[in-house]
């Protein structure tokens, strides 16, 4: 009995010990979203993915006008059937049949194609820019004692932190780490 209670009390303390040890660790949040609004890097970065977002689909839509041109051809063609020059019209059709199914196979594969150039771009540009961030936040928390840094941003898809009271908010001091000085109209934060 007496070893039994002896456990129970040295299973308490480590309990307790536990408990008062997670109890200090310090949590802090930040509004990804307004970092990246204010960051020049990024800023500059969405607009070349703009550009070439808007240059590819220029050239799916040149592909779509020549589809929708050959198409209403091949129907004006269809129209001029006759029994007089049925066979002739009919391979004409055939052919742009199959021209038709060319051009609409070839904007396909390049609807995927400018989705894949895209996103490649996407990657090489903002990979960069992430990790800078990632760098300032590690490097302010660490400045501050943090032991966790929640992303309060509500466009992370994703925000799992529906509550928090205090904590501390290092959005200012990333911002502040990596230069950035204009200030743009706060995200909201998540309702508490």
């Amino acid at each position: 009995m007496r070893k039994l209670i002896n456990v129970f009390f040295v299973a308490a303390g480590l309990l307790f010990t536990a408990n008062m040890a997670s109890a200090q660790q310090k949590l802090g949040h930040i509004n990804s979203e307004e970092v990246f609004a204010n960051l020049p890097e990024a800023k500059a970065a969405q607009t070349t993915l703009e550009t070439l977002g808007k240059t590819l689909q220029a050239s799916i839509d040149g592909m779509i006008k020549e589809y929708q041109t050959k198409l209403a051809a091949a129907q004006a063609k269809e129209k001029t059937l006759s029994e007089a020059n049925k066979e002739a019209v009919g391979k004409e059709l055939q052919v742009a049949g199959q021209e038709l199914q060319d051009l609409e196979k070839r904007i396909t594969d390049a609807r995927t194609k400018a989705s894949q150039d895209v996103g490649t771009k996407q990657g090489e540009l903002f990979q960069p820019i992430q990790a800078k961030v990632a760098t300032a936040i590690s490097a302010v928390a660490k400045e501050k004692g943090l032991a966790y840094v929640f992303d309060i941003a509500n466009g992370q898809g994703g925000n799992n932190l529906v509550f928090w009271e205090g904590g501390d908010d290092i959005t200012g001091a990333v911002k502040t780490k990596l230069g950035i000085t204009a200030t743009a109209a706060k995200a909201p934060a998540p309702k508490k």
